[in-house]
């Protein structure tokens, strides 16, 4: 097992995982990303393999990279906020949390537990 945290962007993170993914010779069901996700409302984790990518430019990124996108994610909702005005929405996902430190705190947890699940199995 191992664990990768690109050293890129988030919108650039399949440079760091790609060749990582040939160093290990990984299938790619083999591989789980953990991502923020604003079109899952704050405090909801859902866990899926493959998919759309939802606009998502890191996963756009990640699906280039790996050469398809049936990797596994922890998809950890960060809600959307009420405008679709792009320089907003990305202030509301690059920005720092506006929600309490405890609720933070305890999404990260479930986050955690999560990819417990799935790297385990369970």
């Amino acid at each position: 097992m191992a664990v990768l945290k690109p050293h890129t962007y988030m919108n650039e993170s399949g440079r760091s995982v790609g060749p990582a993914r040939g160093t290990y010779k990984l299938d790619l069901d083999r591989i789980l990303v953990i991502h923020d996700e604003i079109d899952i409302p704050f405090g909801d984790i859902r866990v899926k393999q493959g998919g759309g990518l939802a606009g998502h430019n890191g996963l756009k990124s990640l699906k280039r990279e790996l050469g398809g996108a049936e990797f596994w994610r922890v998809r950890v909702g960060v809600g959307r906020p009420d405008t679709t005005d792009s320089d907003i929405v990305a202030g509301h996902v690059l920005g720092s949390w506006r929600q309490p430190a405890d609720e933070v705190r305890a999404l990260i947890e479930r986050a955690v537990e999560e990819v417990e699940h799935v790297v385990l199995g369970a």
